[in-house]
């Protein structure tokens, strides 16, 4: 049976949290919609959970390893029936008319393929963990006011780059063009990659600020973990080489520079961001992940360039068009670096 939205949460050894999260699905004003849980091989009974459930909009899937945020998310989104595809974390609380307003912005104007919602930090709900995404340009994304006290400073619907996938809703006639989320992320800028492969593709991106999720942030991989640090790194050399002009794309090392000499003064100063993960691991351990991000991501930088190729035949912006936006939406360095 066809439903308007589908709701795909991808679970990972978080029962607890998972819990709290269908939870608010199934306090949704918006009715017509499924959730389709996918479990990435835990371990801590959050299966049993599932089974023991009797709810008729749940669907289950179980997968035999973890393949991450990305490949969660598409095997939820090929059982799926829904016409619109909303993702949400399983660290995720939603408000009642969560999916109503997404929806109602989906509505409001058939270019829109992506809506993006207020996401605020679950432990202190007057804070903005994002408000859609913002880039800087070397393909690094980065949340829209996140830390900001929230005071009605992104409290406008409007146009945005793009959403955290965190709690977002797509459009399925857009993902039928673009495609889904690219698998070897595995987790963090898969959700960026997407976006700006839709908006590529002349989609634009609305944030309803009165859609609105409560989020603890990070609560499978860590906040300051290395291995945060190794995915975002690689990533965003693959979100770069995907889908930036090419001009960018040759100059981006550049601002990668600028960015890790203001990274070294966070880290040195302890300041922002950068000297958070300074204190949460060690440098040199950071810089290694690092290390290990660029072997690893230069090892695949054919696959990459071959689904540029593929990307381009879609392209509707022009290299111009689609370079304005990327500015229009860009993060400045002292934020991104130094910024809370």
């Amino acid at each position: 049976m066809s439903v308007s939205v589908s709701v795909i949460v991808v679970n990972l050894n978080r029962r607890d949290l998972l819990q709290r999260c269908l939870e608010s699905l199934w306090r949704q004003t918006y009715k017509d919609l499924e959730v389709v849980v996918v479990d990435n091989g835990s371990t801590d009974g959050s299966v049993d959970l599932l089974n023991g459930l009797t709810e008729p909009r749940l669907r289950i899937v179980t997968l035999d390893s973890n393949r991450g945020f990305a490949g969660g998310c598409n095997a939820g989104i090929t059982r799926a029936s829904g016409r619109y595809i909303a993702t949400l974390n399983n660290d995720a609380e939603a408000d009642p008319r969560w999916i109503e307003e997404l929806v109602a912005g989906m509505e409001s104007d058939a270019a829109v393929g992506m809506c993006a919602s207020k996401i605020l930090f679950y432990g202190d709900r007057k804070r903005i963990d994002k408000a859609g995404h913002l880039i800087y340009p070397d393909g690094l994304n980065h949340g829209r006011g996140s830390g900001e006290i929230d005071r009605g400073q992104f409290d406008r619907r409007e146009e945005v780059l793009l959403p955290d996938a965190a709690a977002a809703l797509y459009r399925r006639d857009m993902l039928d063009t673009i495609g889904l989320f690219d698998e070897h992320f595995f987790a963090y800028g898969d959700d960026a990659d997407l976006g700006l492969r839709g908006r590529l593709a002349g989609w634009t991106c609305l944030y309803v600020p009165t859609a609105v999720v409560y989020h603890v942030h990070s609560a499978t991989a860590g906040e300051f973990s290395p291995m945060k640090a190794f995915l975002i790194e690689r990533n965003r050399m693959w979100v770069a080489v995907k889908v930036f002009p090419l001009p960018l794309l040759l100059i981006s090392p550049v601002f990668t520079f600028l960015r890790f000499a203001f990274h070294a003064y966070g880290s040195i100063f302890m300041v922002g961001s950068s000297g958070q993960y300074a204190a949460e691991c060690s440098r040199s351990t950071l810089a290694l992940m690092i290390l290990k991000a660029y072997w690893s991501g230069f090892k695949y930088l054919p696959e990459m360039w071959r689904s540029r190729r593929k990307i381009r035949r879609f392209a509707t912006l022009t290299d111009r068009n689609f370079t304005a936006l990327l500015f229009r939406h860009r993060i400045t360095l002292r934020a991104l670096t130094l910024g809370s």
